[in-house]
């Protein structure tokens, strides 16, 4: 990717299937130039609102509009597959989340890309077990995932999704694969990850902090993990 040339032809493409997953994203796509810091302040979701609460194709790095879930891996796959016949390298990656992958357009588009050997997409899924209202298992079955992906023609890899060392490694595993198949990466995760209040909690999924004793509480806690990694 190159803040001054996002359009360039043979970048890597990213899709952030889960669009409610926008705010790291956002905090991304701005440490690396593409829109000014600034914006995160003044304009995510407020004022202009520039920076919305799904992502959006206008905004500066940001591939495809998304949102309404189920989407973003098809999207990957037939960017995929336009590669191949355009004979180009790049790959696409879309992050999805767990609960997302009750979607049947996610298992429509998981048998097109093992159908057309897209080897050039590899799939993450945020598998923190919690969906917007429950854990993922209380109101549908995922499991057994690992063999419903491996039945569709993926070839699955696996990491600890807090762990740098191990999501580094498990994108290697994935990008120098000789299968030919689509990859997917599960990554297991905790939600809300560093707060005591927060983590692992359902009712958090579209609470924000807020209120200046939850602020400091969490900003200490926070403070402590990063300095005692």
């Amino acid at each position: 990717m190159d803040p001054k040339n996002p359009n360039w032809r043979e970048r890597d493409r990213f899709i952030l299937s889960k669009g409610h997953g926008e705010t790291a994203l956002y905090a991304v796509l701005a440490d690396m130039g593409f829109f000014p810091e600034e914006l995160i302040r003044s304009s995510y979701r407020r004022g202009s609102c520039f920076l919305g609460g799904h992502p959006d194709k206008y905004i500066p790095g940001v591939e495809v509009t998304t949102g309404a879930l189920g989407h973003g891996l098809g999207i990957a796959c037939g960017l995929s597959l336009a590669a191949k016949m355009d004979d180009q390298k790049h790959i696409q990656f879309v992050l999805l989340g767990d609960s997302e992958c009750t979607e049947g357009s996610v298992w429509e588009a998981a048998m097109f890309a093992s159908k057309h050997a897209l080897d050039n997409v590899i799939a993450i899924v945020d598998r923190n077990r919690i969906g917007s209202i429950d854990f993922t298992e209380n109101f549908t079955t995922l499991e057994p995932f690992v063999d419903k992906w491996n039945a569709f023609g993926w070839d699955v890899h696996f990491c600890k999704g807090h762990d740098f060392d191990d999501i580094t490694n498990a994108f290697h595993s994935a990008r120098t694969s000789a299968s030919r198949k689509p990859q997917l990466v599960i990554a297991e995760t905790i939600k809300g990850k560093g707060i005591s209040f927060v983590e692992n909690n359902p009712a958090w999924h579209a609470r924000s902090v807020s209120g200046d004793d939850e602020i400091q509480r969490a900003k200490q806690e926070l403070k402590w993990r990063e300095d005692g990694m």
